[in-house]
C-alpha cells in the first residue's frame, strides 16, 4: 500500500510554536540579558497568535520574564543552546495523520556542542500529541523549505555536504528526503550564501516558500557587495525554476552590513517566521528594515506585519527563523 506523506508548509495552519529559552550555559551567556529580552519579545509577539511552548532550563526562572501566562506553556529541559528550527522534530501528515520526524543533529557538522540538543525531541516526546519517529539521518529544520504540495527546496552546499551524511552520495540522499517526506520533487539550489553564516547555507537564510506556487528570496544588486555574485547566480537558478514551475518570485532587499566585534553578520529577511494570522519580520535597526517591511506588508495584506528587532541574535549568526519550531 503506497503512504501518502507530506512536510506540512510553514504558511498553513500551526497549533503552536517552540522556542527554546537562552540561559547561562548557552552562547548567550556574554550578553544574556539582553538576549533574553529578544525572546520574550519574540514569545509575546507569537502567543498573540497562537499557542508558544518554552522549553526552559528552570521554569520558575523563566516565568518571571513574563507578567501574563495566556497561550503560554512551559517544559524544562536543558538544551546546549536556543537555535529550535534545526533540533527540533518536524511535522508532517502521513495517510490523513499528522505525525513528527525526528532527524539527527550534530551541530551543523560537529561545529558545536549538541548532544543535549540532538536527545531533546526524544525527551520531550511524551508532551507532543502526535506519534514521534526517530530518523538516522542528519537534517536541520532550516535547511528544508516545502510549499506543502510536492515540493522541496534546500541547497546543495548544506544537503549534500559531507560533514552531515558522510556515508551518502547525492544521489543517495536525494532519495531519502524523497522517502521521507514523500514529495515529486527536491528543487536544489547551488549558488547563494551570507557571509558569517555557520550553516552552510541554510534555504531559510536565503529563499522561501511563502505559497504552494510563491518564493520570496534574498535580492543583492549592489555590485561592490561580497554576495552579490553568489546571490545573482541564486537569483538565475530560481527563476529558471520559476519558469518552469509556473513560480512567484518575490525580491527582498539584501539587508545593509551588520557587524559586531569586526565581524560581518548573515542579517537576512528570508529569515521571517509565520504564525497564524501574522509574519514576523525581523529587522537589524538599519537602514533598509522599511523597506523588507514594505515588502512583506504588500505581500501578506491578509495577515499581520510584525517587525521583530533581531539584531542581538544576529550576534550569534542566526535570526528569528532559527529560534524557533513551528508545530
Amino acid at each position: 500500500m503506497f503512504t501518502q506523506k507530506k512536510l506540512i508548509a510553514e504558511f498553513e495552519k500551526q497549533d503552536f510554536t517552540q522556542i527554546i529559552f537562552p540561559h547561562q550555559k548557552t552562547d548567550w551567556a556574554e550578553y544574556l540579558q539582553e538576549a533574553q529580552a529578544t525572546f520574550v519579545n519574540i514569545i509575546n509577539a507569537v502567543r498573540k497568535q497562537q499557542k508558544c511552548l518554552v522549553i526552559a532550563y528552570d521554569i520558575n526562572s523563566v516565568k518571571k520574564h513574563f507578567k501574563e501566562f495566556d497561550n503560554l506553556e512551559f517544559i524544562k529541559y536543558e538544551t546546549d543552546d536556543t537555535w529550535a528550527r534545526d533540533c527540533s522534530a518536524l511535522t508532517i501528515i502521513e495517510n490523513g495523520e499528522k505525525k513528527l520526524l525526528d532527524f539527527q543533529f550534530n551541530g551543523w557538522g560537529n561545529k558545536f556542542a549538541h548532544t543535549k540538543d540532538n536527545k531533546m525531541s526524544k525527551a520531550l516526546s511524551s508532551y507532543y500529541k502526535y506519534p514521534m519517529q526517530s530518523i538516522d539521518f542528519v537534517l536541520e529544520g532550516g535547511g528544508v523549505e516545502s510549499n506543502g504540495d510536492g515540493v522541496i527546496l534546500t541547497t546543495t552546499n548544506c544537503m549534500h555536504n559531507p560533514n552531515r551524511n558522510p556515508n551518502l552520495n547525492a544521489a543517495t540522499i536525494t532519495k531519502e528526503l524523497q522517502n521521507y517526506f514523500r514529495v515529486k520533487e527536491i528543487l536544489y539550489l547551488s549558488h547563494g550564501h551570507l557571509a558569517g553564516d555557520d550553516t552552510d547555507s541554510h534555504i531559510d537564510t536565503l529563499a522561501r516558500f511563502i505559497a504552494k506556487d510563491a518564493i520570496m528570496y534574498v535580492q543583492c544588486k549592489d555590485k561592490n557587495d561580497e554576495h552579490y555574485e553568489a546571490l545573482t547566480n541564486m537569483e538565475k537558478e530560481l527563476k529558471t525554476i520559476a519558469s518552469a514551475k509556473n513560480f512567484k518570485l518575490i525580491a527582498l532587499p539584501m539587508s545593509k552590513s551588520v557587524y559586531f566585534e569586526g565581524e560581518r553578520l548573515p542579517a537576512t529577511y528570508a529569515n521571517f517566521l509565520f504564525v497564524n494570522g501574522a509574519v514576523l519580520v525581523p529587522i537589524y535597526n538599519v537602514e533598509t528594515d522599511e523597506a523588507a517591511l514594505d515588502i512583506f506588508r504588500k505581500t501578506f495584506p491578509q495577515r499581520e506585519v510584525v517587525a521583530i528587532d533581531c539584531s542581538v541574535l544576529i550576534r550569534q549568526h542566526g535570526s528569528l527563523h532559527c529560534i524557533s519550531m513551528n508545530f
